[in-house]
């Protein structure tokens, strides 16, 4: 049978498109999923008249993309994470953490599915994320994830007091050498005394 489709069907069609189907299929699960309509004349003017306010719908979702589009272009989240030795982050940035700034930030309740994360975001640095908001609408803004202040701080110190130890340890050998050397050293004198008296 022919079916009319009123929404968008994954492997079947798009909304408008006049498609063939079995009769269990259509009357079964199209229809009364409100998916599609029976094609004849009548259903096909309905259609007409139901595309012309969805079109209208579709402007104003495209019109308030485009105002979410100008709050968010070229905007930059700072991240404060944890970092491990390795410069890596513990875990990675989620677009639903993303999703959760945008709404401390702006105001914008956007669906974390909407966030595109080309590049995991595994380490300290900036990146670029989209947002794709509607069709043909797309948002750019960026993510700097920098580290913990106070992670910085005992890092720091944490280098400095190897660093120190090591500093220590050079110094140590090098007075254990210097020691060493004092010991093998002749007395003055000893080597003449040794000899007078083998002449004696």
């Amino acid at each position: 049978m022919k079916i009319i489709l009123t929404e968008k069907v994954a492997h079947l069609g798009n909304t408008g498109d006049i498609v063939n189907v079995a009769s269990g299929y259509g009357r079964n699960y199209l229809i009364p999923q409100q998916l599609g309509m029976i094609a004849n004349d009548a259903n096909q003017k309905e259609l007409a008249n139901h595309q012309k306010r969805l079109a209208s719908k579709v402007a104003a979702e495209r019109g308030e993309a485009e105002g979410i589009k100008k709050q968010i272009e070229g905007l930059t989240i700072d991240l404060i994470k944890k970092v491990g030795n390795n410069g890596k982050l513990f875990g990675s940035v989620t677009n639903t953490e993303l999703a959760s700034e945008l709404k401390k930030l702006k105001d914008i309740d956007l669906e974390r599915r909407l966030i595109v994360i080309d590049t995991p975001i595994k380490a300290m640095g900036t990146f670029e994320v989209k947002a794709k908001l509607f069709t043909e609408v797309v948002a750019t803004f960026n993510v700097k994830v920098t580290m913990d202040p106070a992670q910085a701080i005992e890092m720091k110190k944490r280098e400095e007091a190897i660093a120190a130890r090591k500093a220590q340890a050079k110094l140590d050998a090098a007075a254990k050498e210097a020691g060493e050397a004092g010991e093998e050293a002749p007395v003055e004198g000893e080597a003449e005394v040794t000899t007078e008296e083998t002449e004696a």
